[in-house]
């Protein structure tokens, strides 16, 4: 009975922290396709990026993110591919994940575009007993026990982009069974579907400068409606300064520089808003960025690039 109750306490606790759901991460508008399988081919060229996060610095066993994604378009067909990995560890548990993807878009006029995208993958969760500390040092229930299910995922997205805006839909976690046997005779061992919806627009000031509203609302039931509101302003397509609210969490402060066209580098720190400001120094985040050579495209998708 105990071990079920420290399990099903942990599995309850990461199905309703957002954090643990879906890897979390604040310059999510620098590497969209993580959350949006939509997002690959629409542009003319590959890319890699990586976004590392500390979260709550202060905070023992805090949660760490580390995401790797690589996607581009098909070299003559309006399709594209991707691959994401990450790893996402808060405490005795963690979740990795390995996913491929594919899309689809198509030229609805002059300056519009709209995509369609599906990601398929496997899913690790695990919890490591070893690193829970019991408060009666000779309760044996989990010392050691490592506990892991593997499972099969899939996201779906929606794309509407031109060289202006874009409005993206996606749906992640669309299997979300945990199949450990002490919590899964109760019926509650599910990790919660999100719907997240995107939007952005981007304003010439003149030939310098570029203003970018953007804003991201997710929907996990039954956890309250979150949104991230952002506000980007660039220099020559080549330094950016942005500020972002995350609701009832956090106020963000974000930076970069983009080389040439090839390298890119972000940084982000979060200086949160809860109770926890009293315990933590603020979130750290690092994003790094490598494009390569374009790749010939047809007529109608270089018209919006």
């Amino acid at each position: 009975m105990k071990k079920t109750i420290y399990i099903l306490f942990l599995v309850v606790i990461s199905s309703y922290s957002y954090s643990q759901q879906l890897p979390l991460y604040s310059q999510y508008m620098f590497n969209d396709f993580v959350y949006n399988p939509a997002i690959s081919g629409t542009k003319d060229y590959y890319q890699a990026k990586s976004n590392n996060r500390y979260q709550w610095i202060g905070i023992t066993d805090a949660p760490r993110t580390y995401i790797l994604s690589v996607f581009g378009p098909h070299r003559s067909k309006d399709m594209g591919f991707g691959g994401i990995v990450f790893n996402d560890v808060t405490g005795p548990t963690s979740r990795t994940g390995l996913y491929g993807s594919y899309a689809y878009n198509v030229k609805i006029k002059e300056d519009l575009r709209f995509s369609s995208g599906i990601s398929l993958g496997i899913l690790q969760y695990k919890i490591d007993g070893s690193k829970i500390i019991l408060h009666d040092q000779n309760d044996q229930t989990l010392s050691n026990g490592l506990y892991v299910d593997y499972m099969p995922d899939a996201s779906f997205g929606l794309y509407l982009y031109s060289s202006k805006y874009s409005v993206g839909l996606a749906v992640n976690q669309l299997n979300n069974n945990i199949k450990f046997k002490e919590v899964e005779h109760l019926g509650i061992n599910k990790i919660k579907s999100h719907i997240l919806l995107t939007g952005s627009y981007i304003y010439a000031i003149n030939s310098d400068f570029d203003i970018e509203p953007s804003l991201m609302l997710k929907f996990v039931s039954p956890a309250p409606l979150q949104a991230d509101i952002n506000i980007k302003a660039t220099y020559k397509k080549m330094v950016w300064l942005g500020f972002s609210w995350r609701t009832k969490d956090a106020l963000l402060v974000m930076v970069g520089y983009n080389y040439n066209d090839l390298l890119l580098f972000g940084y982000s720190y979060d200086i949160t808003t809860t109770n926890l400001k009293n315990y933590s120094s603020g979130t750290h985040e690092l994003m790094i960025g490598v494009r390569f050579n374009k790749l010939k495209q047809s007529q109608s998708r270089a018209k919006i690039e």
